[in-house]
């Protein structure tokens, strides 16, 4: 094991899941220096989100057969903006229900299954809106018949009315991207909107009594940073219940608008950012981010960083974190889309066990196929 100067880059190498990254030492050096100085009851605690342990003394997990937050579209695939990062690809795999009578008859499904909460969504139309307002008698029924189910509403840029009818209807977790470049605004969301725009829907929303969790998008604008650290601005104003980052993932693209990949040590330092800006605000790492090394990578920094949650946590995770001497919780989660770690984050901890100790984390090995022998006469 190489022997570095920095105990940070000491604690990576001794977790074998990580041993081979490749890290910028200034940033590790930086993030050492600036957590230092941090206070704060968000600071030093840090909770990942995961399916299922297959064995509670390693770091080994196993998908979860049941999602306990589906999400549900009430436009099925259909959105008027076609933003350049989503296309409305990111609504193909919700439910597709497109009457408040179909939402109701879908909801008594998931509780019968288990579910746990549920996450309404929808395509906007060429306002940022997306109309809910004909479905809230019918949340407001649902909340009613099942009143501990989570619901949980991504929306648009909602108006103080629009926000107090989400609050009449019950629902409990408020979610809307906070945007903080013109040009973005623009060019990739093709709204005629302004960023003052989305800083009054925020405020709006916590002005209510629903718990509201705002997201930055990293790289929105075709993977480049621009306009986060004003959003990050707009958030300290109006201080909500969480705040979750997720990174851009330039899959759904179209070829004639490609976005890169944003670098991982200006994610890294947008992180620290994050943590030092909102010391009393939980501060998470969702579930979108690309994958692979740079997953690693990104989820290093984030535990470096100080954000209080990782969702579905990259291999070493859990040791770097206990390692690096941070109070470590871990939540058996089963939920498939973007909403499950914000509402566990933010609800009862009854499921949510300490970690105290230091898992195992090895290298995956690659597994081999089995390969038919051909006897040739």
């Amino acid at each position: 094991m190489e022997i570095h100067m920095n105990p940070w880059l000491n604690a990576v190498a001794q977790v074998e899941a990580l041993e081979d990254l490749v890290l910028n030492a200034d940033l590790v050096d930086s993030m050492r220096e600036r957590w230092s100085g941090l206070s704060g009851s968000q600071v030093g605690r840090i909770n990942f989100y995961t399916p299922s342990f297959k064995h509670h003394e390693t770091s080994e997990v196993s998908a979860c057969g049941k999602n306990a937050f589906p999400a549900i579209s009430i436009t099925g695939g259909d959105c008027k903006l076609q933003c350049d990062h989503c296309k409305a690809k990111i609504l193909e795999p919700m439910i597709p229900v497109r009457t408040p009578e179909e939402l109701d008859r879908l909801v008594d499904r998931i509780v019968l299954d288990g579910g746990r909460g549920l996450l309404l969504s929808g395509g906007s139309d060429h306002q940022n809106v997306v109309h809910y307002e004909p479905y809230f008698p019918t949340v407001r029924k649902i909340k009613d018949r099942y009143p501990n189910l989570q619901i949980a509403m991504h929306t648009g840029i909602a108006t103080p009315e629009f926000a107090r009818g989400m609050e009449d209807a019950g629902v409990d977790v408020a979610m809307m991207d906070v945007i903080g470049a013109q040009d973005t605004i623009n060019q990739v969301y093709h709204l005629r909107r302004s960023v003052d725009d989305f800083e009054a829907a925020l405020e709006a929303l916590v002005a209510t009594r629903m718990k509201v969790v705002p997201h930055i998008v990293i790289g929105l604008h075709y993977g480049e940073l621009l306009g986060e650290w004003n959003a990050l601005e707009i958030i300290q104003r109006h201080l909500p219940s969480a705040l979750v980052l997720v990174v851009i993932m330039p899959q759904y693209a179209a070829s004639s608008r490609p976005f890169a990949t944003p670098a991982a040590d200006e994610i890294g330092k947008f992180f620290m950012d994050a943590r030092a800006a909102l010391p009393e605000t939980p501060v998470l790492l969702g579930c979108a981010r690309p994958s692979g090394v740079h997953r690693s990578i990104t989820d290093t920094y984030a535990v470096m960083a100080g954000l209080n949650g990782v969702a579905f946590p990259s291999d070493g995770m859990l040791a770097l974190a206990k390692h690096l001497e941070r109070d470590v919780f871990v939540t058996p989660s089963c939920c498939s889309m973007i909403v499950g770690e914000e509402v566990l984050a933010l609800g009862d901890e009854t499921t949510t066990v300490p970690l105290d100790y230091v898992p195992a984390a090895p290298k995956r090995r690659p597994q081999l196929r089995d390969i038919p022998i051909v006897f040739t006469a």
